[in-house]
């Protein structure tokens, strides 16, 4: 161990977070969450001989470690899954399975919905959220949360079972509350899941004291327990807040500021991307990443109205079709779509307008699109921009358009349509922003192949 790491690990807090990590390439090798970050990093680097061969192996390829501070062990659980997934640390080997993912679904549509947990997400109406990795502690925060906000585990049968008489279900079965209820409850249980949690306390209280003083103290007794049993909850398990999760320290999006020249690091990104076979069943996928974590309350889904092998047009079509909801569903920092230059071409003239910064994402070497105008300009980004990533010149491999003239950095690629002012940029494969965009890139993409997958099976049924 260095001196330099030595230093680094006094100043670890007492605190729940997520640790990088890193070896003396700065690449991330190890993702993983703690509940004290203090004792658990501080552990990898005590007595050796009892720890096994694999762990010793990461210890010796350790060259520092940088973490994230949360609020809670559930905050860690949720910022570590993305992270892995975003990273895909070489020794993170059991959380690089998906199949270890679990999501919490709750179907609001049934007259009387049920909770349950899933590996498995379907298109099938229902809410999802997640994911998490470790079952047995999301099903730990779901126990929980269960006495303060009653709910059925299982399909309602109309019976009491032992469940009823704990308080565990909101009581239909024994008309203790009704469906309409139940439902009311379950949205503010629904609305701890999205991350509300301190808003939510805060409406709790507000309501509380409005029925107290209404006379309604049934009600406001109810409103007290759920009032106090959250805020008891700040020492235990919960659900990821993402309106107080600060991840502002993410150096990807540091990165992209100072790539596009943005006022402030791009807190909501969203990307896009199409799926189609031969021009049926054309669907388009929006998934959202909020402080660059996967945020699925607010991925969006759409069936082209316009089913024609055409991506340009159907970017267009999507792209239109977005901006017509940002009132309703909130405007990104930052636009990722699914291609290169032609891609970003098709909806030049829609998003232009708009003043929202795009890019793209070009598969063929996971080169980064970037209209003139958010580029920067005649600086070349190796020598100045202060991206992260190697920092031999050699490891780098980039190419830079602009101004309709061509500057190569150690990568020699055809000139492809300087005339529209376009840069091209390629980073190196670790590089904090070439990992959270693949990221953004590949969720879109499995969005919108398991929306086609599922339209492609309901046609082969009929």
């Amino acid at each position: 161990m260095t001196e330099d790491l030595k230093t680094k690990l006094k100043t670890l807090p007492a605190a729940p977070g997520v640790y990088f990590h890193k070896n003396a390439a700065e690449e991330v090798i190890y993702i993983g969450k703690a509940a004290v970050l203090k004792s658990r990093v501080r552990q990898y680097f005590q007595s050796p001989d009892k720890k096994d061969a694999k762990t010793r192996a990461l210890v010796a390829e350790i060259a520092t470690t940088d973490w994230l501070v949360v609020d809670t062990e559930m905050d860690a659980l949720f910022l570590e899954s993305e992270m892995v997934k975003r990273y895909k640390p070489k020794w993170n080997i059991l959380l690089r399975d998906d199949k270890s993912a679990t999501y919490v679904r709750i179907d609001m549509k049934s007259e009387i919905p049920y909770i349950s947990t899933t590996r498995n997400p379907l298109d099938d109406q229902a809410e999802y959220y997640g994911p998490y990795y470790g079952k047995g502690i999301v099903a730990t925060a779901l126990r929980i949360l269960r006495p303060i906000f009653p709910y059925y585990a299982k399909p309602y049968n109309g019976r009491r079972t032992l469940d009823t008489d704990l308080g565990l279900t909101p009581g239909i079965e024994i008309g203790q509350a009704t469906p309409k209820q139940y439902k009311q409850n379950l949205r503010r249980l629904i609305s701890y899941l999205k991350g509300n949690r301190q808003k939510l306390i805060r409406n709790l209280e507000k309501d509380m004291r409005t029925a107290a003083s209404a006379g309604n103290y049934e009600m406001a007794a109810q409103l007290r327990n759920q009032f106090f049993g959250l805020r008891g909850l700040a020492t235990k398990i919960v659900f990821s807040d993402q309106e107080f999760l600060d991840i502002s320290s993410d150096q990807a999006l540091h990165d992209l500021q100072k790539l596009l020249h943005l006022p402030a690091p791009p807190r909501r990104i969203d990307g896009f991307d199409i799926s189609h076979q031969s021009g049926s069943n054309v669907v388009a996928s929006q998934v959202t990443f909020i402080n660059g974590v996967a945020d699925r309350t607010k991925y969006r889904k759409f069936k082209l109205r316009n089913q024609k092998n055409d991506d340009f047009a159907n970017m267009r079509e999507i792209i239109t079709r977005r901006l017509n909801y940002l009132k309703d569903w909130g405007t990104p920092d930052l636009i990722l779509i699914d291609g290169g230059q032609p891609q970003l071409r098709a909806v030049a003239d829609i998003l232009d307008p708009t003043g929202i910064p795009y890019i793209g994402l070009a598969k063929e070497l996971e080169a980064i699109i970037i209209p003139e105008k958010f580029s920067q300009r005649s600086i070349s980004p190796v020598k100045k921009s202060g991206l992260s990533g190697p920092k031999n010149l050699s490891e780098r491999s980039e190419l830079f358009f602009g101004h309709g003239t061509k500057k190569t950095f150690s990568h020699t690629r055809a000139n492809i349509g300087c005339e529209n002012f376009y840069q091209e940029l390629l980073l190196p494969k670790n590089s904090h922003i070439i990992k959270l965009l693949q990221r953004i890139r590949d969720e879109s993409h499995r969005f919108a192949i398991q929306y086609h997958t599922l339209l492609k099976r309901k046609t082969m049924l009929k």
